[in-house]
C-alpha cells in the first residue's frame, strides 16, 4: 500500500506521527527518508507521543541511537553518518527487541534493514508544505497506514 498526504504545519506532522504511533506494535520498523529539515524528527516526536512517551525527542545525529520508554520502547536511530561498511550490524538487534525502531536516513544502512517495514518519505514542496509518502510492505504496516489516514 502506498499513500500520500500533504502536511502544512509542524503540528500536522506531529498529529500524523501520533496517529501512526498509536497503531504500532512490537518489533515494527519505520524507515524515514527526506532532506535535512524535512520533518523526520518532528514526525518522530508525534510517533513518540502516540507511544505514550513523555521524554523530549530530538535527533540522535551524534549518538546514532536514543532509547525512550513508553507503551513500547522506541529505538530512535539517525544513521546519516553511517554506511554499509561502518561495522554497525549490531543495530539489527533492536529490530526484534520488542519495541519500535525508527531509522532516519535508512538508505545509508540498507544492507542491515529487515524485509518488512513502513517507509515514510518526506519531500519539500515549492509552497513550503511537505508531501509525506507512506509505503507499507505487508498487511500489518498497511493497517498502520490506514489508521494514520483516519
Amino acid at each position: 500500500m502506498k499513500e500520500e498526504l500533504i502536511i502544512k504545519t509542524p503540528d500536522e506532522m506531529i498529529d500524523l506521527g501520533e496517529k501512526i504511533g498509536k497503531k504500532l506494535k512490537a518489533n515494527m520498523v519505520i524507515l524515514l527518508e527526506g532532506d535535512l529539515g524535512a520533518g523526520k524528527t518532528t514526525l518522530t516526536k508525534g510517533i513518540a507521543k502516540g507511544l505514550d512517551i513523555k521524554e523530549i525527542i530530538n535527533s540522535p545525529t551524534f549518538t546514532i541511537l536514543k532509547i525512550h520508554q513508553g507503551r513500547l520502547t522506541l529505538y530512535h536511530m539517525d544513521v546519516y553518518r553511517l554506511n554499509n561498511d561502518s561495522g554497525d550490524e549490531y543495530l539489527e538487534e533492536y529490530f526484534e527487541s520488542g519495541g519500535v525502531t525508527i531509522i532516519e536516513w535508512a538508505h545509508q544502512v540498507d544492507s542491515i534493514l529487515p524485509k518488512e517495514y513502513l517507509l515514510i518519505t518526506i519531500d519539500y514542496l515549492e509552497d513550503g508544505n511537505r508531501r509525506v509518502t507512506l509505503e507499507g510492505n505487508n498487511e500489518e504496516y498497511n493497517k498502520v497506514i490506514e489508521g494514520a489516514l483516519q
